[in-house]
């Protein structure tokens, strides 16, 4: 009997998330697609994440906030088809923050509809309750502090967080406050790297950088500005490990040029027949 190629795959557990603490860093990136969540399944990524990104990457949007659970619902499905890994599912804007009962059966349709292993929140201590309930409903949560994109405004935009003493502090009381709700690990975005250190240090689980320093228990990027196929803007964190999107344009340019010159399709990519088609068909066809 033919085996899935998945199931030589071993995915990680949230216990084997949480004794990473300290030791082997852990890596995540961002997936929208079966095609893609099967690549970086190939490179053994630890963890894919299913981002509101996609409100950018994907659907044209310009920010995080317009993106729907159904949108969300659609990707995070897709992801699932193509991966063996664990996955994170964004919980949207207002799914969670309404209350408390939207956020546990939101949380539970990436669960049931969408094959997810944990949802993310973004948020500190405001969103504790939130948590608390979605992890004794069953479900495993991932938090998200520093620069949270969905309420980037409340923020002064999208800027370093915890650069002085007292939002430094409410930085690591949101990330005690999440480690006590529940929360096994805790994505930190864009806040220095000297913070993010101390951080890690001081609570139990492991923390996930984007633009946070060297110092946290692993690091997240978004998958399409690792690439370099997002031109519209790339955060200064990010590093580009290669850059597709030139080559993309050139690639269409050529099957255009080709195409119109004729020179495409050739023979080496046309079905030749060995017999005369007017005699297969008949001469007076």
């Amino acid at each position: 009997m033919h085996k899935d190629i998945f199931e030589s795959m071993k995915k990680l557990t949230i216990p084997d998330i949480i004794n990473r603490k300290g030791g082997e860093k852990l890596t995540m990136l961002t997936a929208y697609d079966a095609s893609f969540a099967r690549l970086l399944d190939a490179a053994d990524i630890d963890m894919l994440l299913v981002g509101d990104s996609l409100g950018n990457v994907l659907l044209g949007y310009e920010s995080t906030v317009p993106v729907t659970m159904e949108e969300m619902l659609h990707h995070v499905r897709a992801v699932r088809r193509g991966s063996s890994s664990f996955v994170v599912a964004d919980m949207p804007f207002l799914s969670y923050q309404i209350s408390i009962i939207d956020a546990v059966r939101n949380a539970g349709r990436f669960y049931k509809e969408g094959g997810c292993d944990a949802v993310k929140l973004e948020g500190g201590i405001e969103v504790c309750e939130a948590v608390r309930a979605i992890v004794r409903a069953g479900m495993a949560v991932m938090g998200h502090i520093g620069l949270t994109p969905q309420t980037a405004g409340n923020l002064g935009g999208f800027k370093v967080q915890g650069k002085d003493a007292a939002s430094a502090r409410k930085l690591l009381a949101d990330a005690r406050a999440l480690a006590e709700a529940g929360v096994f690990a805790i994505v930190m975005e864009c806040i220095p790297d000297a913070l993010a250190r101390v951080i890690t240090e001081k609570v139990a689980v492991p923390t996930i950088g984007i633009g946070a320093g060297a110092g946290c228990d692993g690091q997240v990027l978004v998958t399409h500005d690792l690439l370099g196929m997002f031109e519209k803007f790339v955060p200064r964190f990010v590093k580009g490990y290669a850059n597709l999107a030139p080559q993309i344009k050139q690639a269409v340019a050529s099957f255009q040029e080709e195409v119109q010159s004729g020179t495409f399709p050739d023979a080496e990519h046309s079905f030749t027949m060995q017999l005369e088609v007017d005699k297969l068909l008949g001469e007076d066809c």
